[in-house]
């Protein structure tokens, strides 16, 4: 899996274009919605469109042709005729330019609503994703992953369906022109001028994607450079650090800007030779056409059907370049959206899993054992009962696995060995929507949303009334605080709730539980990054909201647990004690040289 989640933060090579037309052809039933018959209606509207477009702009040279054999002299009767031909030349400019920009509006709710579903599949499956990817990704990157799949998704289908379809068309239409009055010769010349143009164009921005992969992955660290220094800004003041992170985002920046110099300079390598070889086109074409007139053979409109028509061809070769290069990185972006999506879950519901039906609430651990890694194995045979309503604390040294046993108890992964069951059932069996939905937790660092007090509060339960919120804030003794701000319950937390204390995140935190009122309630070292006094009066606010729920408690300090129905001793991944906290104490083994060391420390800090 670490492998995997690496390669899905930005590590990875462009796949092949096996692999983007893949993605392509995955995302073309997004086009094609069978929830709504109204966007698949204007796909074909646009479509319709897009051949209308295409026959007017054909029809354009052929009036102004006419209009110019009939102002050559001797047909002067024949001036009103000209001037309705180039009255319908103008028309048909519009035309095109109206059919064009009508077609856009029509197609633009159904890409955009293609967009919206795709980036929506993904959001979701990011969420159904393990706690092991998560904990692996790297935020910034993964971001731009998404955001640029799905930017790429709009740019890509109007130049695949308005610009390369059409030109297509267009150039398959002038040569039946050109072979019709002018012969193989002038079909042969264009055929060769559009070959020798798309090999160089694709050679050379075969090269130009070369630098682009480059200017795009210094592009992912600069931002993951700036994003990971704006995470840990108070890091980096306790550290003194402003001056190095500026460096380093000089350097990130100046690498980005470097490439940057690079794809702007082979674009005009590019937009060169294209000119070179369209122009050489544009010379022979009409040498050819000119010597053809002095012959007899052609009329002074045929040489300006032949320029109007290989310059209206042009104008779509022109982008040639920018329009492969951008539908090659849009399905490079596109293909890592759907590698996201191809990420396995690592913890799925079982096929016929049932919700999970909480009775008396009774938790039971059997012979269970876990690592994170195969060759690291963090619990070992772990075999705990607690009963409905009583209350677990689970003790021991750092690294002995209490806070794996909260993370297996929510699913966030499954055992390598043995089961969970609560009243009896296997949490393997069950969905996890119900499972989480009936434990709450109050964790050690609580993170809060970057919005209102009375959000976060209510994020405990959906749908939550302001009643509701209030109540949770009394029970968690915040709510004197919360009416004391100016803004009240709309008072905003900052990001990560970095405007409130330690003491208030906790006390939001144990709102938004008891908002939840889950008959199982997990506490992860809640109080450990706490003053004593904080302490005191949260762990007083605590053992109010444990009373009829069972309970496990993770704990650093011993002096919070004592009153627990069970202690559990974990050392190495084992329990190695279990008891009340009088059993433990008398018993004078691990339990109470951590006891007797705790209760030394304290005494310590008593004269500072």
């Amino acid at each position: 899996m670490a492998g995997a989640a690496t390669n899905l933060t930005g590590d990875q090579p462009p796949p092949s274009d096996e692999g983007g037309w893949a993605a392509l052809r995955r995302f073309l039933p997004y086009l094609w919605p069978r929830h709504s018959v109204g966007l698949r209606v204007r796909l074909i509207a646009a479509l319709v469109l897009v051949l209308a477009a295409k026959a007017v702009t054909l029809l354009m040279p052929f009036a102004y042709k006419g209009a110019i054999d009939r102002m050559t002299p001797g047909m002067e009767p024949a001036a009103l005729l000209a001037i309705a031909l180039v009255v319908a030349y103008a028309g048909a400019r519009f035309g095109g330019v109206l059919f064009d920009n009508i077609r856009n509006g029509i197609f633009e709710s159904v890409g955009q609503d293609a967009a919206r579903r795709l980036s929506v599949d993904v959001f979701r499956h990011l969420h159904a994703l393990s706690l092991r990817f998560h904990l692996e990704r790297r935020t910034g990157a993964l971001t731009r992953i998404v955001e640029r799949g799905t930017k790429s998704i709009d740019s890509m289908l109007y130049f695949l369906v308005f610009n390369i379809g059409p030109t297509v068309i267009e150039l398959t239409a002038v040569c039946v022109i050109f072979f019709v009055k002018f012969g193989w010769g002038l079909v042969a010349g264009t055929l060769a001028m559009v070959v020798i143009y798309v090999a160089f164009t694709r050679r050379v921005t075969e090269w130009r994607l070369s630098v682009r992969k480059q200017w795009t992955e210094f592009d992912q660290r600069a931002t993951q450079r700036a994003v990971d220094s704006l995470l840990n800004y108070e890091t980096i003041k306790y550290f003194n650090a402003e001056e190095m992170e500026r460096r380093r985002y000089d350097e990130a920046i100046e690498r980005l800007t470097d490439a940057n110099v690079k794809v702007e300079t082979s674009l005009a390598a590019l937009n060169i030779g294209q000119s070179l070889i369209t122009n050489m086109m544009m010379a022979g074409a009409m040498g050819y056409t000119v010597w053809g007139w002095s012959r007899g053979l052609f009329t002074t409109g045929d040489v300006v059907l032949v320029n109007t028509l290989l310059m209206q061809l042009f104008r779509p070769l022109d982008m040639l370049g920018f329009v492969y290069r951008e539908v090659r990185q849009g399905l490079v972006d596109m293909a890592a959206m759907f590698r996201l999506l191809d990420t396995p879950a690592e913890i799925r519901d079982a096929p016929g899993a049932r919700p999970l039906a909480v009775g008396a609430g009774e938790v039971r651990l059997e012979d269970v054992s876990f690592g994170y890694e195969p060759e690291r194995q963090i619990l070992k045979g772990i075999d705990i009962v607690i009963p409905a309503g009583s209350t677990l604390a689970v003790v021991g040294p750092s690294g002995a696995g209490k806070s794996t046993l909260a993370r297996l108890l929510y699913r966030f992964y499954d055992p390598t060995g043995g089961r969970i069951l609560i009243d009896g059932q296997d949490i393997a069996h069950v969905t996890q929507a119900s499972l989480r939905g009936a434990i709450g937790i109050v964790p050690q660092d609580t993170v809060l949303f970057n919005d209102t007090i009375g959000y976060n509060i209510a994020y405990g339960r959906e749908g939550a009334d302001e009643a509701e919120v209030r109540a949770a804030a009394e029970g968690a003794a915040i709510a004197g605080f919360i009416e004391s701000l100016p803004d009240g319950y709309d008072a905003r937390v900052g990001e990560r709730g970095l405007k409130l204390s330690g003491g208030e995140k906790q006390r939001v935190a144990i709102a938004r539980t008891l908002l939840k009122n889950p008959p199982i309630l997990i506490l992860d070292e809640a109080t450990s990054a706490l003053d004593s006094r904080t302490e005191a009066e949260i762990q007083a606010t605590l053992k109010g909201i444990e009373r009829g729920r069972t309970s496990i408690v993770i704990a650093h300090r011993l002096s919070t647990i004592v009153d627990a129905d069970q202690i559990v001793v974990l050392d190495g991944g084992r329990v190695v004690e279990r008891g009340t906290h009088r059993e433990l104490l008398v018993r004078r083994g691990l339990y109470t040289e951590m006891w007797l060391r705790q209760q030394a420390e304290e005494q310590e800090d008593v004269p500072a």
